[in-house]
């Protein structure tokens, strides 16, 4: 079964080369990427309840871990997987819907379905790999799809944010890059597994800078503070299904490169109090960015980067509870700020732009467009009993059980964040959808393949919220594996047991040995 893992990452880079071959048939290029996303979505949900047994271990040419390149799907990576999968398949028939109504002329560029499924690919890639080097793969594929798609259009607008996009990530890519020498110079080996167990050797020093790099060049992946300037200007320049399909994943896997080094490599927690500044910051700068703007795409922009804060704010608690909620709140964050960028997609179609001194009374003429935009806004918000409240609480209740400072500190920026983000939306809703406009709008008719795709991830987020017990379980037997560490080495290196089914108990003696030190949880302590 461990070959499953790589289908997310292979299928589509076959598909992106079939799909370009096809360039002169768009419906074939429609039927084919559909289809290569829906087979994914498919696997990823087979995977998400295959690795309750243990991580599932896939070595690329059958040459094991630490030489080879090595997939490996485990609760957090799977979790993450089939909700990026499940996004990119919505906005895709969203951006299939849109070029279907505006004609053939109108309609995605031939190399738009190749840049997309090479998009997915790097997604899926940078959540399975257990490698650092190959995460750095993944970064660049996705650095190479994502500048075709934000230019797509070639407007001067979209040009220059594309510009501005990829020197950001060159930067951040320079310092990974630089990174990985380091950490290669110093440990011998760049596999995740292997890591684990080196960086705990050498000198405490050269382990902080290590860490202190990749944190650096995550965080601007992360779109951190102060690493955040680049997105509320890259992002809304850009098509709307683009710039949906960017704001809910791109950002996320920055965070979720965060939470693997740093609980996985990095466990003493050094950087804590840095990350707890950070979250801070970015939540309430990004926050206060957010209510002064007039144009919704750039206000949903900085709602964006405030609530990456909320992610790093659990990271930086190092504590099962806190993980738990954290990994809860970015499957959140993707479905509901995806929802809300094809919300605003819709809003443009119909109204005509996305500018709220432009638009009114939308309520009258969309009121279907008005539900669309206000579930998913009050969910960003955490109101009761939407899951963005749930997964607050699970952040306010870790940092009040730490009961330090720096944490008292993140109760209240939070609650002050949550409050601001609460009137950024609903002013939004109002003036577009209340407001008399100042002059007479052209309304243009909406295709139902549109409003079924926003409509689908505004039910998916209604979804995690009906089902937020089990979700929430699965998230906190995920933070669980993360910091126990062991279950994830154990399966990885070649001297352990493969596959899925593990238990530390079953480990070859020799290698349990050796894991005794990274283990932070008792042995007898299993998962249920």
């Amino acid at each position: 079964m461990s070959w499953l893992v790589a289908i997310p990452v292979v299928l589509p880079l076959l598909g992106a080369g079939v799909t370009l071959a096809f360039s002169n048939f768009r419906r074939v290029q429609w039927l084919i990427s559909v289809t290569i996303l829906s087979i994914s979505l498919a696997v990823a949900t087979a995977l998400v309840f295959i690795v309750n047994s243990g991580p599932l271990v896939f070595d690329v040419g059958e040459w094991a871990a630490p030489v080879g390149i090595t997939l490996v799907a485990d609760r957090l990576s799977a979790l993450m997987l089939l909700v990026s999968v499940a996004v990119t398949l919505a906005v895709l028939i969203y951006s299939l819907a849109q070029g279907v109504e505006d004609g053939e002329e109108a309609a995605p560029t031939a190399v738009y379905h190749p840049a997309y499924l090479i998009l997915s690919a790097g997604v899926s890639n940078a959540f399975l790999t257990g490698d650092l080097f190959n995460l750095f793969v993944g970064f660049e594929i996705l650095l190479a799809a994502s500048f075709v798609l934000i230019t797509m259009g070639g407007t001067r607008a979209r040009i220059r944010s594309g510009t501005v996009y990829v020197v950001v990530s060159m930067l951040s890519s320079i310092v990974f890059l630089i990174a990985i020498v380091m950490t290669y110079a110093a440990t011998g080996t760049l596999n995740f597994a292997q890591l684990a167990t080196r960086l705990q050797e050498i000198d405490p020093g050269v382990s902080l800078a290590l860490q202190a790099m990749l944190l650096v060049a995550f965080g601007i992946k992360a779109a951190l503070f102060p690493l955040h300037a680049w997105l509320p200007d890259s992002y809304p320049t850009a098509p709307a299904p683009v710039t949906a399909v960017f704001a809910g994943l791109l950002t996320k896997v920055g965070v979720y490169a965060i939470i693997r080094t740093q609980v996985l490599l990095f466990p003493q927690g050094r950087l804590d109090d840095v990350l707890s500044v950070a979250a801070i910051l970015t939540m309430v700068v990004g926050i206060l960015g957010a209510v002064t703007q007039r144009d919704i795409k750039r206000m949903l922009s900085f709602t964006l980067v405030s609530h990456i804060g909320f992610m790093i704010w659990g990271i930086s608690v190092s504590t099962e509870v806190g993980l738990a909620a954290t990994i809860f709140y970015v499957i959140h964050h993707i479905t509901v700020q995806t929802a809300l960028f094809l919300v605003a997609g819709l809003i443009e179609r119909h109204g005509g732009s996305t500018s709220l001194q432009k638009l009114g009374s939308l309520a009258k003429s969309a009121p279907v467009i008005a539900a669309l935009y206000l579930i998913p806004a009050l969910g960003l918000a955490g109101i009761p009993p939407m899951t963005g409240f749930l997964g607050k609480v699970g952040l306010i209740s870790a940092s009040a059980q730490s009961g330090q400072a720096i944490d008292w500190w993140m109760i209240g920026a939070g609650l002050v964040t949550s409050l601001l983000t609460l009137y950024a939306v609903l002013r939004a809703w109002n003036l577009a959808f209340w407001q008399e406009p100042e002059e007479e709008l052209e309304y243009t008719s909406i295709p139902v393949g549109m409003y079924g795709a926003a409509g689908s991830l505004v039910v998916m987020s209604l979804g995690i919220a009906l089902f937020a017990g089990p979700i929430y379980s699965y998230a906190e037997r995920a933070a669980i594996d993360l910091e126990r560490r062991g279950p994830y080495i154990v399966a990885v290196l070649p001297d352990g047991n493969r596959g899925t089914g593990t238990s530390e108990d079953e480990t070859d003696p020799d290698v349990a040995d050796e894991l005794e030190d990274v283990t932070t949880v008792p042995a007898e302590e299993v998962d249920e």
